[in-house]
């Protein structure tokens, strides 16, 4: 039987390990970051709605320019947006990976801010883009200065800047963003893909957009939408960078049905993003009775919590999921990570985890090693 070893691979690839998070089935999953509510009946008939008159034409191939999608998405997310602005394809990874196939490539190198979500790096490996590890401030926050340094001194062609971060949850200003920017000359790319969780009020970096034209907001309908099994990822930017990322889609990317049922839901956002209130509750729940249970959660402005104090990461892992809760362990020493569910979810994971050994403190975030 042929091995991957056996296979004309290409160097870079080898011996790398493909993303992905356990997929197991257990009574409570809080590992990735998922809206654990369901979508409300009549938003999802609706939704069924608009599939079955898209099937009348399954026939012929989708809008290849998802017009209504596109002007859909700009009046979601307001600031002025047009379609012209917006871009969409099959979940935000397919954005980004959109990008760096326009932007980066062999001989282009991509700056993050480690740790951070580990498919920047994949991404990179898988279009030749060099990858730069660049280390964040003291509890995984990031400060202008740290950030423009690093650009300054790396002079990557693209910066993936990550808000909130994803695995600590930690939210980044809107001077970080322009200092980064301010310091580069090429692509700069802030993923808010929890962005609808943070607090009330909290900018966004589209309100940076006009005159940056090298600047891109990146978004999904995965987590605030309750949307992941339908993979739909956005951006909004200058005009040019859509027209750039035409160059390198697949033809009709994005299918009817897609197109269809994203269409359906955002005609209903203000219910699709009723939940996200209680999500943050169930979110500064978990910080406040983590906190009382003696581990230490870190400051969190998405739909998840990362929490430090952990003896042994992988023995609580295990522990948890024999009592039928699933978290993450994303690699970092003393900490695991944990979505916010339903209240039922939260109370469900807090109680199986107040039945454990104690924690033994904080340990420090300088001892990161690895992200998954």
């Amino acid at each position: 039987m042929t091995s991957l070893e056996d296979l004309p691979l290409r160097s870079d690839l080898r011996g790398l390990t493909p993303y992905g998070a356990p997929q197991l089935h257990v009574p409570v999953t809080l590992n990735v970051n998922e809206n654990t509510h369901t979508i409300p009946e009549p938003v999802a008939l609706d939704i069924v709605s608009n599939l079955a008159r898209a099937l009348l034409t399954i026939n012929r191939y989708p809008d290849r320019e998802f017009s209504e999608l596109r002007d859909r998405l700009a009046g979601y997310l307001g600031h002025g947006l047009t379609r012209e602005n917006i871009w969409a394809a099959n979940g935000s990874n397919e954005v980004l990976q959109h990008i760096l196939q326009a932007f980066g490539g062999p001989g282009r190198s991509l700056l993050g801010f480690v740790p951070t979500y580990s498919m920047y790096s994949i991404l990179a490996a898988g279009t030749g883009t060099r990858w730069i590890a660049a280390d964040r401030d003291a509890d995984f926050e990031l400060t202008p200065a740290t950030a423009a340094d690093w650009v300054t001194k790396t002079q990557p062609d693209i910066v993936f800047l990550c808000s909130p971060n994803n695995p600590t949850g930690t939210p980044l200003s809107l001077e970080t963003i322009e200092a980064v920017y301010a310091a580069s000359s090429g692509i700069v790319v802030v993923d808010e893909a929890y962005a609808e969780f943070g607090a009330r009020g909290t900018p966004s970096a589209l309100s940076l957009l006009p005159g940056r034209e090298r600047l891109l907001v990146s978004r999904t309908m995965s987590k605030a939408f309750a949307f992941a099994g339908a993979r739909v990822g956005y951006l909004a930017a200058d005009p040019a960078v859509t027209d750039a990322l035409r160059l390198v889609r697949l033809p009709y990317h994005l299918s009817a049905l897609t197109q269809a049922a994203a269409n359906a839901a955002l005609a209903h956002s203000a219910e699709m993003l009723a939940m996200v209130d209680d999500i943050r509750d169930q979110r500064d729940r978990l910080v406040t009775e983590l906190t009382r249970l003696g581990y230490a959660p870190h400051r969190s402005g998405s739909n998840f919590v990362l929490f430090g104090g952990v003896e042994n990461p992988r023995a609580t892992f295990d522990a948890l999921l024999a009592d039928g809760v699933l978290i993450r362990d994303v690699g970092i020493p003393g900490h695991l990570r944990v979505s916010a569910g339903t209240e039922a979810e939260t109370s469900a994971f807090l109680d199986a985890l107040a039945r454990l050994e104690p924690p033994v403190g904080p340990v420090p975030t300088n001892a990161i090693e690895s992200i998954n």
